[in-house]
């Protein structure tokens, strides 16, 4: 048999398979969500978040120093607040749990860690909707933009460098552009919500902020059936001002993620929700599948669909596995 080309002959080894990839994965590159909540002393296991925690402000700070010692490129802050209103007045308090929390970090890492605020309501509402409700039960979403606007203003003068647009308004990314660079914050950068989608692997996440959610938020939130919409959005947002898309959720949507990439020039972030990383962990503690492998396996695939950065929960252990 005459077999003139093989591929095999760029897969016979390690160092072979390695110096003809493709795609890489960078410690770099991920991003590491954290949940921090208001008077906790000790932090507290998450319901089906496997490793991870709501934190304290003390073991948020180690947690941080974790981080650092990694070399992940960013970490991204939820809190939880005691007190909850309609207005999800704890938002704009500068006192209040995600101030605080984005001040110390900021102090502990500097410039070395890009320290990205959650912008969003829904931690802070009694009803754990994005946004403020109307009369009529809707979310208001002119009336949220004014809130997004100042609370941007607050979190970048705390120290955030990157500010994450999640609520999905209508033009939330324009108003919140416009309102830092009125008090001169032109530094701080946005990376913009565009295309999140109304999912059911939200799950978990819910736990970890302890929502409080009636209904659902399919009325601000992208419909899973829908790609066009999605290049829609994304193109509103790099026009309103948009740092940095982000496509959420990861794995179920990886082909947004690459039509992203496609379609604008902008970096591409991805964020692996809690959901999906549950399912994992499930069929790991079952026996079904190889965890390490099956984990760098789904964040290859998130590269090799077109994202620059990824947003993981197994932001620090895949930075030692990448190590060793």
């Amino acid at each position: 048999m005459n077999i003139t080309h093989r591929p095999r002959r760029l897969r016979t080894s390690q160092a072979m398979r390695n110096l003809i990839a493709e795609n890489q994965l960078h410690a770099e590159n991920f991003i590491l969500p954290l949940f921090v909540k208001e008077g906790a002393t000790t932090p507290t296991p998450i319901k089906n978040m496997k490793g991870v925690v709501q934190h304290s402000l003390e073991s948020l700070e180690a947690e941080v120093d974790r981080a650092l010692a990694a070399g992940i490129g960013g970490i991204m802050v939820f809190a939880i607040p005691t007190l909850r209103d309609a207005q999800g007045s704890e938002a704009v308090n500068t006192n209040g749990i995600l101030h605080t929390a984005i001040r110390k970090i900021r102090d502990q890492v500097g410039d070395r860690l890009v320290v990205i605020a959650d912008l969003c309501l829904d931690e802070f509402t009694s009803h754990g909707h994005c946004g403020v409700l109307a009369d009529d039960g809707t979310v208001d979403n002119d009336a949220t933009l004014d809130i997004y606007a100042l609370m941007a203003v607050q979190l970048a003068q705390a120290g955030a460098h990157m500010l994450g647009t999640s609520g999905m308004m209508d033009g939330q990314v324009g108003v919140i552009r416009e309102a830092l660079d009125g008090v001169g914050l032109v530094n701080t950068s946005i990376l913009a919500y565009a295309a999140k989608y109304a999912s059911a692997f939200y799950g978990p996440f819910r736990d970890a902020v302890d929502s409080q959610l009636q209904g659902d938020r399919k009325s601000y939130q992208q419909d899973p059936s829908n790609l066009k919409e999605a290049m829609r959005e994304i193109a509103l947002d790099v026009e309103e001002g948009a740092d940095i898309i982000m496509v959420k959720p990861g794995m179920m949507y990886l082909d947004v993620v690459h039509a992203a990439s496609q379609f604008v020039d902008l970096p591409i972030a991805s964020y692996i929700i809690s959901g999906e990383m549950a399912m994992i962990e499930a069929a790991s503690d079952a026996g079904a599948i190889d965890r390490e492998r099956a984990i760098l396996e789904i964040l290859m695939a998130t590269k090799r669909a077109g994202a620059t950065i990824i947003c993981t929960y197994w932001a620090i252990e895949v930075a030692e596995m990448l190590r060793r």
